[in-house]
């Protein structure tokens, strides 16, 4: 009897320690080291969220500035082609873009206010963000007084509108190559600052042949003021010759005010664009 209950102890051992016993003990071991490399993952992934909400990632402020200069430049493109055909469809097309513009504008200053860090001084981030959406918003302001007031495109604002388009763009190019070659974008926000001063001197040289009045009386009839007949009407109590000198003067008046106001709308984009373009200047210098 003794010996029969050895016989089974060692035939038990002998199961414990055999092939199932040691699967067993592996399978066990296995499922351990997972448990453990499980409560590292998480630590690690807890950690991560806590670093990453402390000091969260800096957003791609290059790539989001430049997403505002493509808008720009689309919306020039389609503000020299209403100048050059006054088709109503670039208007609109200038007023869509305005309004996409408005949302990048309102996206990126959303995010440079939840912003931990920025890659370069965050007030010139704001002022490039603003600067570039106020050139634009002239561009829309252009277009909707020009409706309003029934004035056609004239050679003065197309040329205006086309050297829009060329700051525009050179503005594009600038921030585009502001992260991997400053001294690029220093070059394209010297010729912003350029194209400016042609504008300006456009600029004046149209208003001092607005307020010409042979240069306007010059002008064919088709092309001189639409209020020229409603004076006449105005002024039927008088002599006809007197009353359509006088017509004629006061409609000289009324087109000098109302090309005067797109000019000046024009010229001020080109302002904020020359504006935008001395901010990258800034940019380049603190980052160089």
């Amino acid at each position: 009897m003794g010996d029969q209950g050895t016989v089974f102890r060692q035939r038990s051992k002998s199961h414990a320690t055999g092939p199932l016993g040691s699967v067993n003990r592996a399978t066990i071991g296995h499922a351990m080291q997972s448990d453990t490399e499980s409560t590292e993952t998480k630590q690690v992934s807890r950690f991560s969220r806590i670093i990453n909400t402390v000091f969260p990632r800096t957003p791609d402020f290059y790539s989001m500035l430049n997403d505002q200069c493509d808008v720009v430049v689309q919306a020039m493109e389609m503000l020299a082609g209403y100048m050059q055909t006054g088709e109503q469809k670039r208007a609109d097309d200038v007023r869509r873009l305005e309004h996409e513009g408005d949302i990048l504008k309102i996206r990126n200053i959303d995010i440079l206010n939840r912003s931990f860090s920025t890659p370069f001084d965050r007030e010139d981030i704001y002022r490039a963000i603003t600067s570039i959406d106020e050139g634009l918003n002239y561009a829309k302001t252009t277009v909707r007084e020009m409706e309003i007031l029934g004035i056609e495109p004239d050679a003065q604002m197309l040329e205006m509108a086309k050297l829009l388009q060329s700051s525009a763009r050179k503005l594009q190019s600038g921030f585009a190559t502001l992260k991997k070659d400053p001294a690029v974008a220093e070059q394209s926000a010297a010729a912003v600052q350029k194209v400016e001063r042609q504008v300006e001197k456009l600029y004046r040289k149209a208003l001092s042949q607005l307020f010409d009045a042979k240069y306007y009386s010059a002008k064919p009839r088709a092309e001189q003021s639409n209020n020229h007949d409603d004076f006449l009407q105005l002024l039927g109590p008088l002599e006809e010759t007197d009353c359509r000198a006088v017509a004629s003067g006061l409609a000289y008046v009324m087109e000098v005010l109302k090309r005067r106001e797109i000019y000046r709308h024009l010229s001020n984009a080109s302002d904020h664009f020359a504006h935008a373009g001395d901010i990258l200047h800034n940019i380049t210098v603190k980052t160089t």
